[in-house]
């Protein structure tokens, strides 16, 4: 049995070099070759997750087979369980932490609807001036337009009535 555990324990770091310093290079490689292989399904079956817990499992195996006198059924049960341990660490603490730190800085016009800005162009009448608007973490000039009808002067707050056309079609922003 103690084959099997410095199996998984090699397998595991050489994946883990493997895909550090040849990572980018086989992903650009392989891109889109291999999507059959990919797991549609709960996070939890991450690579990391699933590659650590081998890896743990066949760390562990080897550590209780030569310092410690259980058996071989305990030894693989405490294998296998402080394995999962270890995995559902790596998931709640690493793997779903950088899940949510990914951010895009992309939007859609569409989203900019109910958005308050300031104008930086004015708006006359009948014709299209510019706001500026917050989305995320920057800031997006768009071509504006008064949904009222009305002149709006540069620097009046606004807010996001109606999206057409590429054009947001903006009234004055009044805190009540």
């Amino acid at each position: 049995m103690l084959e099997i555990y410095w199996g998984c324990l090699i397998v595991g770091v050489l994946f883990a070099i493997v895909s550090v310093v040849f990572g980018d290079f086989i992903g650009q490689f392989l891109d889109g070759m291999l999507d059959f292989l990919s797991l549609e399904g709960p996070d939890f079956f991450h690579p990391m997750v699933i590659i650590g817990g081998i890896t743990a499992f066949g760390g562990i195996g080897i550590l209780l087979t030569e310092y410690t006198f259980f058996s071989f059924w305990i030894i693989l049960l405490l294998s296998f369980l402080i394995a999962i341990f270890l995995s559902i660490l790596v998931y709640f603490f690493y793997v779903k932490p950088m899940q949510n730190a990914e951010n895009s800085t992309s939007y859609s016009i569409q989203e900019l609807s109910g958005k308050i800005g300031e104008v930086t162009i004015p708006i006359p009448r009948e014709g299209y001036g510019e706001v500026v608007i917050k989305v995320g973490l920057s800031n997006t000039n768009q071509i504006a337009a008064s949904f009222d009808r009305e002149e709006i002067n540069s620097g009046t707050r606004v807010v996001v009535v109606q999206v057409k056309e590429d054009t947001l079609f903006v009234s004055r922003f009044e805190k009540i």
